[in-house]
């Protein structure tokens, strides 16, 4: 999969990809990534992509023309998300979803925003990750394709490491715990759950399913509701 970023920092976005794992996928050639630099459209010598707004207000809006020769320098078919606030809020089921995709484009906002019609025009997408603002849309652009990226099959080392995680079924995922001990104080330990170690994977998942269940109710009762909504009259 492809992913382009169209920012006014590109520097804010490439040094991300250079470890780890979605540097690996690179050198697999899973994904790639490509950065358009909006002040190459500026049509003046000073390189100013931004103007104050219409109807007057606070802080300056990248230019409609600006967006609009950007935008049409892509000559394949991209799926065009822009980030912004009036976004859907993103999700793991959004991140499935944009996984199938085979090239994606984020527009990256600065100063007070996006000319609306550019919005109009362009977006296939808008989305937020969350109820805050930040100074610049990289980092919402950076946090969607690393979500994206890991649901990418052979992204991850280990494909299994997608199952059971946070927010399938509404539910936070189980405690978990390294094998090394934790000495507390003199001959006593801070010990894993004795039956983790049982090796009996029935009785493990049962707990784990518990401990997920009542984990989600503590630290999000938002979704405990709706796990339980929709496994109403289970068992």
């Amino acid at each position: 999969m492809h992913f382009r970023f169209l920012t006014l920092f590109p520097n804010l976005i490439l040094p991300y990809f250079e470890d780890s794992i979605l540097k690996k996928a690179i050198d697999k050639k899973l994904i790639s990534i490509e950065t358009i630099n909006l002040r190459d459209y500026a049509n003046n010598k000073y390189n100013k992509v931004d103007d104050t707004q219409v109807g007057g207000g606070a802080g300056q809006v990248i230019n409609f023309d600006v967006l609009q020769k950007s935008l049409e320098t892509i000559t394949n078919k991209s799926y065009i998300i822009f980030l912004a606030p009036s976004g859907k809020p993103f999700n793991n089921l959004d991140a499935k979803r944009l996984a199938k995709k085979q090239d994606i484009t984020f527009v990256c906002g600065r100063y007070e925003g996006f000319d609306e019609r550019s919005i109009e025009l362009y977006a296939d997408e808008i989305l937020s990750i969350g109820d805050f603002i930040l100074t610049g849309g990289e980092l919402g652009a950076l946090c969607v394709c690393d979500s994206v990226a890991r649901q990418i099959p052979m992204v991850l080392g280990n494909e299994n490491s997608l199952l059971e995680e946070s927010f399938e079924n509404n539910l936070l995922e189980a405690p978990v715990f390294s094998k090394s001990k934790t000495k507390m104080q003199k001959n006593q330990f801070f010990n894993t759950p004795l039956i983790y170690s049982t090796g009996n994977h029935s009785i493990i998942s049962d707990l784990k399913h518990n401990l997920s269940v009542l984990k989600t109710k503590y630290f999000r009762p938002d979704l405990f509701l709706l796990w339980k909504s929709q496994n109403k009259g289970k068992k």
